[in-house]
């Protein structure tokens, strides 16, 4: 059992952030890596990238979404509960040295899993201009702990309830013109649409770009195939051979459409769920 230390709720309520007792995970956890988590003995197994690791309290932390059942359930527990299972560190980490200038790109929640990857770069000696966005104000994230690791952090929302009114892609165009050649590394994390969009951009300008996927997934591990992407026309496994690729090499079309394979199911399987806390909530 793996105790949670701290909890916090952002966005409106729909983002949850635990900090969760893990020693020999944080010992060996590496920016870009992942955990599988599994809440209890009926929950089924989740990855989740870590937002942070801390191997001197011998914990990490996770950040994520309440889309469906597991997160639904795992953001149920409070502070002084336990996780059931942690898994990790699993994945490749990201490849960190000293290149120059890094343009760090989130999107909603994948803010929580570029930050320990920007901040890698910089304690590296690279300058790191980050540009994070959300649909709304109220949904951005980290934004105090991005600028506290940034050279320059530019903001966006959608709505244009704060920052730039439009879309990170804007800024990441605008930030590559001013840098000309100076621009050394993209990493862009966050929805398919926008990591596609950015590396679209990206590679406008000559820029490599790192994408992260959140491929389904099973055991972590490379056995299942479950995770297989497609990249530079050759199947990859999220699991083992990233979860970080070339982002001009990834098929996006066939990673979005295995992404929704399982999109029926799991509304329904949420609906249970809630209908199912309802009624505990009513017995009482």
């Amino acid at each position: 059992m793996f105790e949670i230390l701290s909890r916090q709720v952002l966005a409106q309520g729909s983002v949850i952030v635990n900090e969760i007792h893990a020693p020999r995970v944080a010992a060996k956890a590496r920016p870009g890596q992942f955990v599988i988590l599994r809440a209890n003995e009926r929950g089924e197994r989740i990855p989740l990238t870590m937002a942070d690791i801390d191997p001197e309290r011998g914990s990490i932390t996770i950040l994520y979404q309440v889309v469906g059942r597991t997160t639904a359930l795992l953001a149920s527990l409070d502070k002084g509960q336990a996780v059931m299972d942690v898994l990790g560190p699993l994945g490749s980490p990201t490849d960190i040295r000293q290149v120059g200038t890094v343009i760090c790109v989130g999107g909603g929640t994948g803010v929580a899993v570029l930050h320990p990857i920007a901040r890698g770069f910089r304690r590296a000696g690279n300058t790191v201009i980050s540009i994070i966005g959300a649909r709304s104000r109220p949904l951005l994230i980290m934004e105090e702990k991005m600028r506290a690791i940034s050279a320059d952090l530019q903001v966006c929302t959608d709505d244009g309830s704060y920052g730039h009114h439009g879309f990170v892609t804007d800024l990441l165009e605008r930030t590559l013109r001013t840098l000309g050649s100076g621009a050394a590394l993209a990493v862009c994390i966050g929805p398919i649409p926008m990591m596609r969009a950015c590396c679209r951009v990206s590679g406008d300008f000559g820029v490599p770009a790192y994408v992260s996927l959140n491929a389904l997934m099973v055991d972590g591990t490379g056995m299942c195939g479950c995770c297989r992407v497609s990249v530079d026309g050759a199947i990859k496994f999220a699991c083992v051979d990233g979860p970080e690729f070339d982002g001009h090499k990834v098929d996006f079309d066939a990673l979005n459409t295995r992404l929704g394979a399982y999109r029926e199911a799991e509304a329904l399987s949420y609906s249970r769920f809630r209908e199912m806390c309802c009624r505990d909530e009513a017995g009482r």
